[in-house]
């Protein structure tokens, strides 16, 4: 899949996403929050009876679990995407701003731009995404 600035920018609520996740999964797990009903109709008595069937809602279950496995996979992608970006200090600028979730001026303070708080984001990740293509 092509990396765009949209979907870097979406990393961090994908974590979110993740972390909400594994969360609900968990507490399906451990909880009655797993449990599900259904209706069936008993004829046992000759005549149809709704009755109340609950158990372990596998289905909803698996739905989540996917969901986790499609977000982690595409946070995944993200982060080795970033990862193998070969200049160390675009790479920073791109660790710092989009996996770690740090501003701009923080990120041009930890790469010692203290003066020029723009120029992380301007001469180094707007010059790197020029020039592979990336809108």
């Amino acid at each position: 899949m092509e990396m765009t600035i949209k979907r870097l920018e979406s990393y961090k609520r994908l974590m979110q996403e993740i972390a909400i996740l594994r969360w609900e999964l968990n507490e399906m797990n451990t909880t009655d929050a797993g449990l599900g009903s259904s209706v069936i109709k008993d004829y046992s008595k000759g005549f149809e009876r709704p009755q109340a069937v609950v158990g372990f809602d596998d289905e909803r279950y698996r739905r989540k679990r996917r969901l986790l496995d499609q977000k982690e996979a595409e946070a995944e992608e993200i982060r080795k995407w970033v990862e193998a970006i070969e200049d160390t200090a675009t790479r920073k600028v791109f660790e710092y701003f989009y996996l770690d979730g740090l501003p701009w001026k923080e990120v041009a303070k930890r790469l010692g731009y203290r003066d020029n708080p723009d120029y992380p984001r301007l001469y180094i990740r707007d010059k790197y995404l020029k020039s592979c293509g990336i809108k």
